[in-house]
């Protein structure tokens, strides 16, 4: 036995006396001694370790590529070094869903994040490690944490395995030719890996959106299909008539996948030859008379998108005939009615009878959203104050947050905070979270008195613990002033739930003090 084995054995003696215990196996100096087995063990690895052999020294990396962005105000540098470590300050509550007062510092990154990168900052060199280690355990802020850590984030992301996630995330770490630069644009696309490829086209997208299909068209066949998927959905930015000949193309793709992309974006431009075709086959199903779904899905609706086999529980015509409505050109139905705009079409007990009012009008909404358009979503959505079971369109939560989205920044907020107003917190939660921050003034105002009429009810502010989170983020920071009469520990109603006011007290507390927090993060951020 050599030496390196006799080494060896000793060690793994120690590592059985560790496991078993000190009793059980030798450990060396007195006899069952803890102590002496952990000299033993500092010993034996002073003695192995000079054993070994200095591996060569590596060449020295390339220094980092240079960021021309200024760095962030010191105030501000020292805010996001704190936000990153997570401390939510004294007085933050446990589990059971008490928070406690002080605010949570973590939810407040995503909003330096993004008021950094509207002034142009770059991230402080000392916390660009601390940053992609936190965009790895958020997906959520990774866009933003790799944009402000830049060329220096890409760099050390090389270097560490654990930040791969950056180099998939953009160019691969390298810098995009000049799109201007046909032949070098042409290498990155033929040679390049997939995540180069991607940003390539999205570079080249943005420069010239109809060059984008041109590009892919000259590699497309010989694409794998999962590649194909990606970059087809890469169209969507900037996606104009321009796109057609090559969505068209698609359609005939041997991926089911990219074919039924394909028809949701060639359905998205109400032009196009496909949305033609189905508009023929929708108002050929409905109309003022009533509705009658198609009896087949045939080779010319399969080629245009339209899905044969229905999920478990749909019935085949009625999934036929949804697909068709969704894919028409919202402004067919005009005609098809008479001339009546979509409020009065809407309104219309369209084959009420025969039960296919629910399912048009849910094709209606995804038309609405797929095709951006306004004045449907304003029919579909009806009053704000209507009952959400009796709205004329919906009463999905999540179609309606849907089709708000379609809607003016303003008008939205108006809307949902007269449904606030009339109808309380309890089904806001979806609709506040498609609303523009800061929170309009009416929006604000009417969350806020309906978070204090739960207050007086006597409920536990638990209950409203989502929207309360929303509003310490999307709340306008000037509103903490008028919020400080909330923070005081009011007197409990007779039926209230027990300790219920300075729950309320403490959650109010909180909420104004994130709101002076983010008042000093914006200010903070404000260059000299």
């Amino acid at each position: 036995m050599g030496e390196g084995d006799e080494g060896y054995g000793e060690w793994q003696e120690l590592v059985g006396a560790a496991l078993l215990g000190t009793d059980r196996r030798r450990g060396g100096g007195p006899a069952g001694s803890p102590e002496a087995l952990l000299d033993a063990a500092a010993v034996h690895t002073v003695r192995r370790r000079a054993g070994l052999r200095p591996a060569g020294a590596r060449p020295r990396p390339e220094p980092a590529p240079p960021d021309p962005r200024p760095a962030p105000p010191e105030a501000a540098a020292r805010r996001l070094a704190q936000l990153l470590a997570g401390r939510t300050g004294a007085g933050s509550g446990g589990g059971g869903g008490r928070r406690g007062s002080a605010p949570d510092l973590t939810e407040l990154l995503p909003q330096w994040l993004a008021a950094a990168g509207r002034h142009g900052y770059r991230a402080p060199a000392a916390l660009v490690p601390a940053l992609l280690d936190a965009a790895r355990a958020r997906t959520d802020l990774r866009p933003q944490a790799l944009a402000l850590a830049g060329t220096r984030g890409l760099w050390l992301a090389r270097m560490n395995p654990d930040w791969r996630f950056a180099l998939r995330g953009g160019a691969g770490g390298g810098e995009l030719p000049d799109v201007n630069d046909p032949s070098a644009v042409e290498r990155l696309w033929e040679e390049g890996l997939f995540a180069e490829r991607v940003a390539l086209l999205g570079a080249v997208r943005a420069h010239e959106p109809a060059a984008a299909p041109r590009l892919l068209a000259t590699t497309w066949a010989s694409e794998r299909a999962e590649d194909r998927l990606m970059f087809l959905d890469s169209l969507r930015a900037g996606l104009s008539l321009a796109d057609e000949s090559f969505l068209e193309a698609a359609l005939g793709d041997r991926s089911r996948n990219v074919r039924a992309t394909a028809a949701e974006l060639l359905s998205a431009l109400p032009q196009s030859a496909l949305a033609g075709r189905m508009a023929e086959r929708a108002v050929a199903c409905v109309g003022p008379q009533g509705v009658t779904p198609p009896a087949e899905c045939d080779g010319g609706m399969l080629r245009d998108g339209v899905v044969k086999r229905p999920p478990a529980g749909r019935g085949e015509r009625a999934w036929w005939l949804g697909q068709l409505v969704e894919a028409a050109p919202l402004s067919c139905w005009r005609e098809r009615f008479g001339g009546l705009g979509p409020a009065e079409i809407v309104a219309l007990p369209v084959a009420a009878a025969e039960g296919w009012t629910e399912e048009l009008h849910a094709a209606w909404c995804r038309a609405a959203v797929r095709q951006r358009d306004p004045e449907w979503s304003r029919a579909l959505l009806g009053p704000a104050s209507a009952p959400p079971a009796a709205g004329p369109g919906t009463a999905s939560l999540a179609e309606r947050a849907k089709l708000l989205e379609t809607l003016p920044d303003g008008e939205r907020a108006e809307w949902v905070a007269e449904f606030v107003r009339a109808h309380g917190l309890s089904e806001a939660f979806q609709l506040l979270g498609v609303c523009v921050v800061p929170w309009a003034g009416a929006l604000g105002r009417a969350v806020v008195d309906a978070l204090d009429i739960a207050r007086e009810a006597g409920s536990y502010p638990w209950s409203f613990s989502g929207v309360m989170g929303l509003a310490e983020r999307c709340l306008d920071p000037a509103e903490a002033g008028r919020l400080d009469a909330l923070t005081a520990t009011a007197e409990e109603p007779p039926d209230a739930s027990p300790g219920a006011a300075a729950y309320w007290a403490e959650a109010f507390q909180r909420l104004v003090s994130t709101l002076r927090l983010r008042a000093a993060m914006l200010s903070e951020l404000t260059p000299p």
